[in-house]
């Protein structure tokens, strides 16, 4: 049996998208996927005992549907990732649904993919902020690719998206328990300080 694949990914919260748009064409990177919708689906079992092993079970729906495992690895930039593209996202959640999986969280983005040499980038955003996304096959080239674009290495984000959220959630008060854009429509965006202030835990 192969060795499961590990992500070798760093994310990073920003305060926009379009400087990094100009200093990914600036270092000669390539749009591989335009801007697109995603909406995520997390998964786990009633007593909550993916979530607290640190795993994440996903179904994405976009350009392209998948269903992802991911587990911890030695640090949030590695981790175990299986996953799987599937034809039917819908059916992809009945299945999960019909071996006693739940849904406990949806968000969605907007996402656009940029290849700049041998990392690949993402542009995403949420309703509740912007961030970069960087993979590689090696974390070095993770790290080298930040430093192009202007990244502090210090500043990467090691939360889940849930994480994240439910963090910013607890300061705002909001009411909505998923992070799609009509459920935060209603709300302010949060300042880049308050969801720097979430990644650090303050």
């Amino acid at each position: 049996m192969p060795a499961p694949p590990i992500e070798i990914e760093a994310k990073f919260v920003v305060s926009g998208l379009s400087p990094f748009r100009d200093r990914l064409q600036a270092a000669s990177a390539r749009q591989t996927v335009p801007c697109h919708r995603e909406t995520n689906w997390r998964f786990d079992r009633a007593d909550a005992s993916l979530r607290a092993a640190g795993d994440v079970l996903r179904v994405r729906q976009g350009r392209e549907n998948t269903l992802t495992l991911k587990a911890p690895g030695p640090d949030p930039e590695h981790r175990l990732e299986i996953e799987v593209e599937v034809d039917d996202s819908d059916r992809a959640r009945l299945l999960l649904e019909a071996l006693g999986y739940q849904v406990i969280f949806v968000y969605e983005k907007e996402r656009e993919v940029y290849q700049l040499g041998q990392a690949t980038v993402m542009l995403d955003e949420l309703p509740f902020g912007s961030f970069v996304e960087i993979e590689a096959g090696d974390i070095e080239l993770v790290r080298a690719a930040a430093a192009t674009l202007g990244l502090d290495w210090a500043d990467r984000v090691g939360l889940t998206y849930l994480g994240l959220f439910e963090t910013l959630r607890a300061r705002y008060d909001w009411p909505a328990t998923d992070a799609t854009f009509d459920a935060l429509a209603a709300f302010d965006r949060p300042s880049i300080d308050d969801v720097m202030a979430g990644v650090r835990g303050a």
